[in-house]
């Protein structure tokens, strides 16, 4: 079980939720989640940065929720957070990726696991997240309020296993023009 500061909106808050579930359940991992719009569920980047601060001087196994920002996500690797969590989009949104080259930035600078917290709908967004190389998808919202549940946590199965062997083959680059995949040399051509 991992326990989660989700409704805080305060690091203080946040903090005394995480050393309340330490002692609950005995273990130093914790979601933390320090939310700064009630409206977008956005976290709250400096009440993240401060509550992450004193969870892993207090031992913890620290993975925040935060925004899709480059700089906050190397700032909580620095402080010590066992991985950073950018959302994808907000929380139970269901937008899928709607800012790929700040996960892409993200991924390239990471020295910590990076693991898409929030927004994905299906398995399609998840295959996306795990092609470009991300650890894990946290997700709930995408199965939970799906109109047939297994099907969804199945199809999420699925976009996991697939996006992951792309990422592993390595994609083909990107060009603007085609190319032939087929031998020319030696075909015949009408007069």
């Amino acid at each position: 079980m991992l326990p989660n500061s989700a409704g805080c909106y305060t690091a203080d808050d946040a903090v005394l939720t995480a050393r309340l579930a330490r002692e609950l359940l005995g273990t130093e991992w914790i979601k933390l989640e320090v939310i700064g719009d009630p409206d977008t569920l956005f976290p709250d980047v400096e009440g993240t940065l401060e509550a992450a601060r004193v969870l892993v001087r207090e031992g913890f196994v620290v993975l925040p929720y935060i925004t899709d920002d480059p700089v906050a996500c190397k700032q909580l690797a620095a402080i010590g957070c066992a991985a950073v969590m950018p959302l994808a989009a907000p929380i139970g949104s269901g937008l899928g990726i709607r800012n790929p080259w700040n996960l892409q930035i993200i991924l390239e600078q990471a020295t910590v696991p990076v693991i898409v917290d929030a927004g994905v709908g299906t398995a399609s967004d998840v295959a996306v997240a795990l092609e470009m190389g991300v650890a894990g998808v946290l997700l709930n919202t995408a199965v939970a309020g799906a109109r047939e549940p297994v099907k969804m946590a199945t199809a999420m199965r699925h976009g996991v296993e697939a996006g992951r062997l792309a990422f592993e083959a390595g994609r083909i680059p990107k060009k603007l023009y085609g190319s032939a995949s087929s031998p020319v040399e030696g075909v015949v051509r009408g007069g």
